[in-house]
């Protein structure tokens, strides 16, 4: 369902930009999408995307539309990101039982989440809490929690404001809280690196400050050899004249945190997240993230 959203919204922004171009929208299920286990046992990165960059690369379509922060930091040959429409809201949000945030779950409260990302840093400002593994669309997690499964549950603010169920979060985590993972609530247009026509269609949609800012998270993560199954977080805001990153991962327990915040100038993007995920390293990121993978 909220692929399908995703879609249409380029869509319609295709179709604001250029009035007469006739676009014919296919639906292409991933083995992501029809997986029931957790990102860990599935793989991580790639299996929201495969099927849909083989699609483009047969010609069995002309542009894929992706959740970025799901698409690999290394394109495949042959494919470029045509275009990052504006970004919606990049927080988290808890969706419970209780009226309230974090501060308001009974010690012990069960809180569901697939990622490790969320899950750790959570932990690091809640160690009492029982995070357990979640899986499912949207609306099943929200199911699941209507049963009683969970007291509470952590989805992307994005994801829901694109399904028209904002109204459903309990409160927003701060990013000071809860550092989203690299691109998240960004769309990234995928089409052949060869396709001039279809390029120049794309950028009529592209967000400058979005694109700028989501290139040099995702570059964190090419440097890191990490993809959305590992606990990294990464938000890059882009003023007219300079681009701040901040990145952070934290361990599987909550502990230890390793942070990083560093500025540079727009056609920096790529080396000021390389940079910081060497600041990362350099403070045992790689053992910590070896660490996680063992789990």
């Amino acid at each position: 369902m909220l692929a399908r959203t995703q879609t249409a919204h380029v869509v319609a922004l295709l179709q604001a930009a250029h009035p007469a171009l006739e676009i014919e929208t296919v639906i292409i299920q991933t083995s992501g999408d029809h997986s029931t286990a957790s990102l860990r046992q599935i793989g991580g990165q790639g299996v929201f995307t495969r099927e849909l960059e083989a699609a483009l690369l047969d010609g069995r379509i002309d542009v894929a539309v992706h959740s970025l922060k799901d698409l690999p930091s290394t394109m495949p040959d042959g494919l470029c990101l045509a275009a990052v429409p504006p970004r919606e809201d990049v927080r988290d949000v808890l969706v419970s039982r209780f009226e309230g945030g974090l501060d308001a779950l009974p010690a012990g409260a069960r809180l569901g989440t697939g990622s490790l990302r969320r899950q750790a840093q959570l932990l690091a400002v809640r160690p009492d809490l029982q995070v357990a593994d979640i899986r499912g669309n949207v609306d099943t997690r929200l199911r699941k929690l209507a049963d009683g499964q969970y007291d509470a549950i952590v989805l992307a603010a994005a994801g829901l404001a694109r399904l028209g169920w904002l109204d459903r979060a309990t409160a927003f985590l701060p990013v000071e809280v809860m550092l989203p993972a690299p691109a998240q609530a960004a769309l990234g247009v995928q089409c052949r690196a060869d396709d001039e026509e279809m390029r120049t269609l794309l950028a009529a949609i592209d967000d400058a400050p979005t694109h700028v800012a989501v290139r040099a998270e995702r570059a964190v993560l090419q440097r890191l050899g990490a993809g959305c199954r590992l606990p990294v977080a990464a938000y890059a805001v882009a003023t007219p004249d300079r681009l701040t990153l901040r990145t952070r991962i934290v361990g599987f327990e909550g502990a230890p945190v390793l942070e990083d915040v560093r500025s540079g100038a727009w056609a920096d993007a790529e080396a000021l997240g390389m940079a910081s995920a060497e600041a990362l390293l350099a403070q045992g990121a790689g053992a910590l993230l070896k660490n996680v993978l063992s789990e």
